[in-house]
């Protein structure tokens, strides 16, 4: 899979992990549409519960995320209930891509993929899945050599009176003492914010994390617009998360790929 093609589909109505909740009035915008950052919290959520409701908490209970995708086929707004089904959509020994798919009782959907790696807590290196999730994570996907590919590989511009600041709150880190993955998504709704006509129709948002970022490290944004994408001749904006000198997160948004 690549930048522009569509995510993987469920193999089978009825499979994979599924869960449920009511939008929340944080979650939304001020046209009630649901935020970037709160779908990335809903899929941290749903990692969460599959984690506890069955062995993965007792032989693979720590994760972190390389990549996050969205795609936003139909958005969907407060008041409503979304319903989550997360599965297996490739897969390697050490890292995982795992599918989310959000609807929504308004008719919405968003369509989510993770690049998920398998953490030693001890040296917090990739680390073998155990055969017991490997044989789980299987039952969905015949994809088993799954490698890892940048997607973002864009080369970042020089900086820019229009480079700005990011700042760390504490609220903002998790138990690894990084940035957690859903605080960057708050930096993309800021951006967003002049350029409505990119989330005005289907679209895509790509997220991937280079290195992670610690507590009380300062980070800058630099962005680019491009009203017609030199590969594409549609609309995207670019975001880069820099500390020092050192790109530490990419982020796409664009039109839905076909």
């Amino acid at each position: 899979m690549s930048l522009d093609q569509p995510l993987a589909p469920l193999p089978q109505e009825g499979m994979g992990f599924a869960a449920a909740w009511p939008v929340r009035a944080g979650d939304v915008d001020p046209y009630n549409r649901l935020r970037f950052d709160a779908v990335a919290r809903y899929l941290q959520d749903i990692a969460e519960e599959e984690l506890h409701s069955g062995f993965f908490e007792n032989t693979d209970p720590n994760w972190i995320v390389r990549r996050t995708v969205i795609d936003v086929v139909r958005p969907i707004v407060w008041p409503d209930r979304v319903e989550l089904r997360r599965w297996c959509s490739a897969m390697s020994t050490r890292w995982t891509n795992m599918r989310v798919r959000v609807t929504s009782a308004g008719g919405g959907l968003i369509e989510t993929e993770g690049f998920w790696i398998n953490i030693n807590e001890s040296t917090n290196m990739p680390t073998r899945i155990s055969d017991e999730g490997l044989a789980l994570l299987a039952r969905t996907t015949a994809e088993h050599r799954l490698r890892w590919r940048p997607w973002l590989t864009d080369p970042t511009p020089p900086d820019s009176d229009t480079d700005l600041p990011f700042p760390v709150r504490a609220t903002d880190i998790d138990q690894y003492n990084h940035v957690n993955n859903a605080a960057y998504w708050q930096a993309v709704e800021h951006f967003l914010v002049d350029f409505p006509k990119l989330v005005a129709g289907p679209h895509r948002a790509v997220v991937e994390y280079v290195a992670p970022v610690l507590a009380r490290q300062h980070i800058s944004v630099r962005s680019r617009f491009e009203p017609g994408d030199r590969g594409t001749g549609h609309p995207v904006l670019r975001l880069w998360f820099i500390v020092g000198d050192a790109v530490t997160t990419t982020v796409r948004i664009g039109p839905l790929p076909g």
